[in-house]
C-alpha cells in the first residue's frame, strides 16, 4: 500500500529545526536528551507509530529525532517528532551512559559529535 504522505525516492523537503548534539526537552512528557541522529521524516515501524495514542500521535511528515534520553528514573533511547521537542537551556549536564561514546563536552557546555561517531 502506498503512503500518500511519503515521498518515495525523493529528497525530503524538510529542514530540521534541531541539530545533532543539541539538548532538547519533550513538550508533553518529563524527559530530556541529546540528539544523536535525525530522520527528515518518520522512519520507524508502523507498529511503533500505531502504539501512540491517537490524540497525541504526531504527523509523520516532519523530522524525527533519535535521542539519548533520560528522566528521573532511567536512561533510554527515544524517537521523537519535531513538534514535540523544545530546546533545553537548563545547562544541567546529561548523564546518559552512551553520550561519552558519541560526544565530547565542549568548554561552553554543549555536546560535539566525535569524529569516529560520524558515518
Amino acid at each position: 500500500m502506498v503512503d500518500s504522505h511519503y515521498y518515495y525516492n525523493s529528497i525530503s523537503r524538510h529542514v530540521a529545526k534541531f541539530q545533532i548534539g543539541q539538548v532538547v526537552r519533550h513538550k508533553l512528557f518529563p524527559f530530556r536528551g541529546v540528539i544523536f541522529d535525525v530522520d527528515p521524516q518518520f522512519a520507524n515501524t508502523e507498529e511503533w507509530y500505531e502504539s501512540i495514542p491517537e490524540e497525541v500521535r504526531p504527523s509523520k511528515d516532519q523530522p524525527f529525532y533519535h535521542l539519548f534520553a533520560e528522566n528521573d528514573r532511567t536512561h533510554y533511547i527515544a524517537y521523537v517528532s519535531e513538534q514535540n521537542l523544545i530546546p533545553d537551556d537548563s545547562e544541567v549536564p546529561l548523564s546518559h551512559p552512551d553520550i561519552s561514546e558519541w560526544f565530547t563536552m565542549t568548554g561552553q557546555g554543549t555536546y560535539e559529535l566525535k569524529k569516529q561517531a560520524t558515518n
